[in-house]
């Protein structure tokens, strides 16, 4: 940009100052050699190129010429031509002045030049930073030209997707970065940068294949840097596409995992109850001869597993009733001891001679539950605690306030569960590795349980240690703190 008259006219005058009052400094006051007074002024003339650029510190050199040849090659303070070592001296300290000057301003352009690559190649590998934080295209697409204005400082972007011929801009529309003239640029492929209109067009290629163009206003980057800018706008797009495209396929194989654990769980988990109920109908068909005591026992294993086969459809009703949201919660303020209370009197017979050792800590406030959905959470824990842990080995069950919360635990002492396998202990139809066939389920309990905590905006966690044993934690909102309806 054009600086205004008066500035350019006072460094004229300053550097005019300095030429003249460096020789007559030396020659009234210093008494220096005339080597020394023009090694100043060269300095000089170098600093103020440096300073205010060539045309200053060219006119600057005349200044100090005439002035070093006046103050010390002539004894009566005239300039005289007639001397062909006055002429040589004149004519060589200018060239060396000029040259010097010439010499200053070009190292100092170079090194202006450098600093602004320097800058846009910080905001380039800003940009491509910022572009690697999504992983959709849609989303990508719609970001990158108002993040292009943030980190250029510029004042419009558009982009437009060749395939779509749709514009994604960073704002209101721009004049000169129009739909038509954005195809334009995509289907000529070349850059172009309208200096008069501020306005710079970048073709994004994707190789040799053309995807789009980019258009902005503001500031007038260099060519380098919009065709940097261009190559980025196609790997980000492209990056976006190929994660979108894996989470696609990952989802889709993870569908596939899901469906087949599933099939494994329920056909398990089916399996044996429908083979006991279909072994007492057979004997039952089969055998005219049993008694009333057999045939009451063998009605006795159709009942149970007619029961376990209901729980079970129950179960996956549940889930479906979970996952889709559709729950309605009856909060009500009830004691922890309430809730323990009716946990153990559905898992009295579970339990047999299995020693149960119940702490609750004094105090406690009541907690805002649905009684019966947090009791089916709580039995959930004290049945997994009971099978996978050894039969003369007790169960704990703790309570105890944790800030706006009452913390309920159940630990056993089976055989713990390995780090890895601890995320996933509570996803839908997951197993563990050691126990999937050697204990009945289907994967369905913990993943309801944990929908159930989250229902009553409480949380559900595991520790646990291999050899050592699990605990399972839950927390419930104490009572004067309302939880929000769930979505």
């Amino acid at each position: 940009m054009r600086e205004p008259v008066p500035i350019q006219a006072s460094r004229f005058l300053a550097a005019f100052l300095i030429a003249a009052g460096i020789p007559f400094f030396y020659h009234r006051f210093l008494h220096v050699s005339s080597a020394t007074a023009a090694l100043t002024l060269v300095l000089a003339i170098l600093a103020v190129s440096t300073v205010w650029g060539i045309v200053v510190s060219v006119s600057m050199s005349v200044v100090a010429t005439f002035a070093f040849v006046y103050y010390f090659l002539e004894r009566a303070h005239k300039v005289t031509f007639y001397s062909a070592e006055n002429w040589v001296t004149l004519l060589t300290f200018l060239v060396v002045s000029i040259l010097a000057s010439h010499l200053s301003s070009r190292a100092r352009q170079q090194a202006s030049f450098a600093s602004a690559r320097r800058r846009d190649i910080e905001k380039l590998y800003a940009f491509s930073q910022s572009m690697l934080e999504s992983g959709n295209v849609i989303e990508l697409l719609n970001r990158i030209p108002a993040q292009i204005v943030q980190v250029f400082e510029l004042g419009a972007a558009a982009l437009l997707l060749a395939e779509k011929q749709k514009v994604y801009r960073s704002g209101p529309v721009v004049p000169h970065l129009d739909l038509e003239t954005l195809k334009s640029i995509a289907a000529r492929e070349e850059l172009v940068i309208d200096a008069a209109n501020s306005v710079s067009f970048v073709p994004v290629k994707l190789g040799a294949r053309p995807i789009g163009s980019l258009g902005i206003s503001g500031t007038i980057l260099s060519r380098g840097t919009l065709e940097a800018l261009g190559t980025l706008v196609a790997v980000a797009m492209e990056r976006a596409r190929a994660v979108e495209q894996l989470g696609q396929t990952e989802a889709t194989r993870e569908g596939e995992r899901l469906r087949t654990a599933l099939l494994d769980s329920v056909t398990h988990a089916l399996r044996t109850p429908l083979t006991s109920i279909k072994g007492a109908v057979t004997n039952l068909l089969s055998n005219d001869g049993l008694d009333q005591s057999q045939k009451r026992d063998l009605l006795t294993v159709i009942d149970e597993e007619s029961d376990r086969l209901n729980r079970l459809v129950g179960e996956a009703a549940e889930m479906s009733q979970l996952d889709s949201g559709n729950v309605d919660l009856k909060i009500e303020s009830h004691s922890i001891d309430e809730l323990i209370s009716a946990a153990l009197l559905h898992c009295r017979a579970l339990f047999g001679s299995r020693s149960i050792d119940v702490r609750i800590a004094p105090g406690l406030p009541q907690v805002r539950v649905d009684l019966p959905r947090a009791t089916e959470v709580l039995v959930q824990l004290l049945e997994n605690a009971n099978q996978y842990s050894p039969p003369d080995q007790p169960i704990t069950i703790t309570a105890e306030r944790s800030g706006d919360y009452v913390l309920t635990s159940v630990a056993d002492h089976g055989s713990g569960i390995d780090g890895p396998e601890q995320d996933l202990i509570f996803e839908k139809f997951y197993r563990g590795r050691d126990q999937r066939y050697s204990v009945q389920g289907t994967g369905m309990g913990l993943p309801i349980a944990k929908a159930i905590v989250e229902a009553h905006s409480g949380t559900i966690s595991l520790t646990s240690q291999r050899g050592q044993g699990s605990v399972f934690s839950f927390t419930l909102p104490a009572d004067g703190r309302r939880p929000p309806l769930p979505k």
